[in-house]
């Protein structure tokens, strides 16, 4: 690995620990402009999930849907959020899967325990991020997040992973 492919990998992980931490801080609007305006944000249902067209999804959000999630769980009278939920993401294995001029596709994985109410969950499973080059650094084009549970029964997920 030559000095510049270890700092796009450096540059590259600072930008998937700044989206954790924006997740975590609940900064919703800061975090929806990491997106490019076409920007997916992608969890399958099932372990193999070619696309998100022709199967039910978790989450299979536009921008538009997105920023309805962001209000309702900013909603001050949410039920949902009463308290608010409380999130921690923890990354790792961040590998650098391929580039082009326009941009790469990186896969992690990740943990989330979120506290909810009376309640802690912990899920986990590898995320593969489509970044596009921007004038700023990098956009994410699409977040595709496979669960290691994806097809256990879930209780209401309502923030963002």
């Amino acid at each position: 690995m030559n000095f510049t492919d270890w700092q796009e990998q450096q540059h590259i992980t600072q930008f998937l620990h700044h989206e954790a931490r924006l997740l975590d801080e609940h900064r919703w609007d800061e975090w929806q402009k990491l997106f490019t305006p076409d920007g997916l944000y992608w969890v399958p249902l099932v372990h193999g999930q070619a696309d998100h067209l022709n199967h039910a999804s978790l989450f299979c959000e536009d921008a538009l849907l997105r920023s309805m999630r962001a209000r309702r769980l900013d909603q001050a009278r949410a039920y949902s959020q009463q308290p608010v939920t409380r999130t921690v993401h923890v990354l790792g294995n961040i590998g650098l899967e391929s580039r082009d001029e326009a941009g790469c596709v990186v896969r992690s994985t990740f943990m989330l325990l979120e506290w909810r109410k009376t309640e802690q969950r912990v899920f986990g499973g590898s995320v593969l991020h489509t970044l596009r080059k921007h004038e700023e650094g990098f956009l994410i084009q699409t977040k595709r997040i496979d669960l290691v549970n994806c097809d256990a029964p879930h209780e209401a997920l309502q923030v963002f992973m």
